[in-house]
């Protein structure tokens, strides 16, 4: 979390960046001016986080998505809950408690960013930056990031649970809640490619291994091994997403589907005799257009834009009154 100091300084300088920027919508160069090493600190907060734990990486991108797809891509999903202002924020949603990874990596980015450039970055901006980084990082591709998002000063929990794809989601459920968003069933089948990379808890893919039909039984004998058929036991225990090559962002993930193994329901529907089958083909033959609509996409869903706020000084409060 930023510091004492680095929270006033912040503040400080707040009004004047907000009142002198003139910036409307994102662009690229955003912070050309205001902030110019703002990438260059970012990415090696990053991947100092990905050097100690590989598997923070997955969990990065995956916080994107998390908040992008409630209340748009606005931090939301960083503010805490603040008991004694009755302020209920996101991380408790069923989606995120117990599985959203990376906050104090948000923390330790922000308050670096602020080291250079106080006041001026918001923690959204900074939540997008950290998923392009970490997947060009783990060997996907590389994308120029549109900037100038600001800092939701509320939250969902309601939208989280209700907005949020769910791992058991059938093929028609994950299309809806993408396309609530203004994402097309392609941009929906090439996020899902991000699940070649990161774990996921026993609880999640339990019932996939233990009832459905539509999976490779070898597979499903691994996955059994150490996530027991009976709820309570071993709910917490990870498995690879992706089972060929789980800290490298590649296009295995499909690979996974066309033999029967992925690892959650949510997974398997885009190759099941659907919509989505021939699109999976051709990603799991053709690596360069998985990564290019990937890249598509994530700009795409990063354009989910609130309506306003403000830059926080703490991303996991909002701003002093």
């Amino acid at each position: 979390m930023a510091s004492g100091s680095h929270s006033w300084h912040c503040c400080l300088l707040l009004a004047f960046f907000l009142v002198f920027s003139g910036a409307d919508g994102l662009s690229t160069a955003y912070y050309a001016t205001s902030c110019p090493s703002l990438q260059q600190v970012v990415r090696a907060t990053v991947s100092s986080a990905i050097q100690a734990e590989r598997r923070i990486g997955a969990s990065l991108i995956r916080l994107f998505f998390h908040d992008c797809f409630v209340q748009a891509c606005d931090a939301s999903i960083l503010l805490d809950d603040v008991p004694e202002t009755g302020f209920v924020g996101e991380k408790t949603a069923g989606p995120n408690v117990n599985s959203v990874r990376g906050y104090e990596v948000i923390d330790r980015i922000k308050a670096n960013v602020e080291d250079v450039c106080p006041g001026v970055v918001s923690c959204a901006d900074i939540v997008a930056l950290a998923a392009r980084d970490s997947t060009a990082l783990l060997g996907g591709p590389n994308w120029a990031v549109p900037l100038g998002r600001l800092d939701s000063t509320t939250a969902s929990l309601a939208e989280a649970n209700r907005d949020l794809p769910g791992p058991d989601s059938d093929l028609g459920t994950l299309i809806a809640r993408f396309g609530a968003k203004g994402l097309s069933p392609r941009d929906m089948t090439a996020l899902s490619g991000s699940h070649t990379v990161g774990f996921s808890q026993c609880t999640n893919f339990r019932a996939h291994i233990y009832n459905d039909t539509d999976i490779d039984p070898a597979f499903a004998a691994l996955r059994r091994r150490t996530c027991p058929a009976a709820a309570g036991n071993g709910d917490s225990n990870l498995a690879p997403l992706d089972v060929q090559t789980q800290n490298a962002f590649d296009n295995a993930y499909y690979h996974n589907l066309l033999v029967r193994r992925g690892l959650l329901h949510s997974d398997q529907v885009l190759f099941n005799g659907g919509s989505q089958d021939a699109l999976v083909q051709q990603y799991s033959s053709n690596p360069s257009l998985f990564a290019a609509d990937f890249a598509k996409a994530m700009v795409k869903m990063g354009n989910l834009c609130g309506a306003g706020g403000e830059v926080r000084c703490d991303c996991r409060v909002v701003n002093d009154s």
